[in-house]
């Protein structure tokens, strides 16, 4: 399939993309429906257009597993490979297929400001819920590694209901914000859940031995007031950036609502672990239902619009069109990325989801014209080729169908 481009649109002229971190060559290996792919690109923005189920989104998450935590499906990583038989199913509430997966495996070429950097990420063959990871050919300790080689950001339709969902939404959402700065984040969080389910065990088995809930209670304390605290800096790190940004996409200004965030804002951080340690030793007496009231997994992220003038000034992003809702969810992911170049130097990889299908015209050419300034790689995908013509020469456009990839002409 051959895709026309016609010039960039005039009111957002093609300029020279700045120097950033790419991925450059990326392979992966049952994955998805990819039993074998070979890519190799330049630094530029890359589009991916085909027909729904084509496989565009599978590559997306692919890249997403070159960051901490279960990429941007939020998968099991038994269930991203190929079995003998096929695929593994993107529907993770499927029944479970029992047959041994093969071990996936992705690996990319990152081209930086340094040279470049080999990472790979995939299943360990014995221990089925565990990565392992290499830089540059070494194994590294963790998924936490690659964060601190590249920063990856993504936005696909599930997040389009974000301001609607769960609570818990909202703190994965910021949770993976945060990471992109600070990659042992994903590590505090898992240390701190790990606590909170075994002292709920206790509480429920009726367990009475002190030592135990004290132990747990100041693993909680420690990287509970820790994981709040980062969050906390980005939010406030955030509502600058996007109180400076002007343009076709909306401003939110954000808030953190939670005990401990509360706490945080009156006292030192020190305090607060104390203050948790105390209000979890509280909560022993309480019925299992009721227990860790407090703590950081009871915070939620608030989102209010911030359009001096508009009808939808000052009200809460759940209550704003779907439209809005899409644009302030840009507008957070791209003021995340510019303190992100502005701390590393380099943007982060952008995985976009369907990203240009419900934003008119306007939004689209100050979404290409902002990847264009920050010197983003955004890999993008879509049905429609031609709402990306306004990047002209500036981006990599490819057809896939059925898991197969073809570089347009003139890309």
């Amino acid at each position: 399939m051959t895709v026309a481009r016609p010039s960039p649109a005039p009111d957002y002229p093609a300029r020279s993309l700045q120097a950033g971190v790419g991925v450059t060559r990326l392979t992966l290996t049952a994955f998805r429906s990819y039993s074998r792919l070979r890519l190799d690109l330049d630094q530029r923005p890359v589009v991916l257009t085909g027909a729904n189920g084509a496989g565009k989104t599978n590559l997306l998450e692919a890249l997403s597993f070159l960051a901490p935590g279960r990429g941007l499906r939020s998968a099991r990583l038994a269930t991203v490979g190929q079995t003998a038989f096929g695929p593994a199913l993107v529907d993770q509430s499927a029944k479970p297929d029992l047959r041994v997966p093969q071990p996936w495996a992705v690996a990319a070429t990152l081209a930086t400001n340094q040279g470049p950097v080999e990472l790979a990420s995939g299943l360990d063959p014995a221990k089925p819920e565990k990565r392992l990871v290499r830089i540059d050919g070494m194994p590294a300790k963790g998924a936490a590694a690659l964060g601190r080689q590249l920063g990856v950001i993504w936005l696909t339709p599930a997040m389009d209901r974000l301001f609607l969902d769960s609570p818990a939404g909202r703190r994965r959402f910021l949770d993976r914000l945060v990471m992109t700065f600070d990659p042992d984040h994903a590590g505090r969080a898992a240390a701190y859940d790990r606590a909170t389910r075994q002292r709920a065990r206790l509480l429920r088995d009726r367990a009475s031995d002190p030592i135990w809930y004290d132990a747990l209670e100041d693993t909680m304390a420690r990287y509970g007031v820790a994981m709040a605290a980062a969050r906390r800096d980005l939010v406030n790190r955030l509502n600058t950036e996007l109180a400076r940004a002007a343009g076709s996409f909306p401003v939110a200004s954000l808030a953190l609502i939670g005990v401990v965030d509360r706490w945080l804002t009156e006292m030192p951080a020190v305090d607060v672990e104390d203050a948790l340690r105390a209000a979890l030793r509280d909560e022993r007496r309480l019925t299992p239902g009721d227990v860790a009231a407090a703590g950081p997994h009871r915070s939620d992220l608030a989102a209010t619009m911030v359009a001096p003038g508009h009808p939808s000034h000052g009200q809460a992003a759940a209550l704003c069109s779907t439209g809005e809702q899409k644009a302030l969810l840009i507008s957070i992911l791209l003021a995340t990325a510019r303190l992100q170049k502005a701390k590393r130097n380099h943007a982060p990889l952008l995985l976009l989801d369907e990203v240009a299908a419900h934003l008119d015209a306007e939004r689209r050419a100050a979404l290409f014209a902002e990847i264009r300034d920050l010197g983003a790689q955004a890999w993008m995908t879509g049905t429609d080729a031609a709402l990306f013509d306004g990047f002209g020469g500036d981006a990599q456009f490819f057809t896939v169908d059925n898991a197969r990839l073809t570089l347009c002409p003139s890309s």
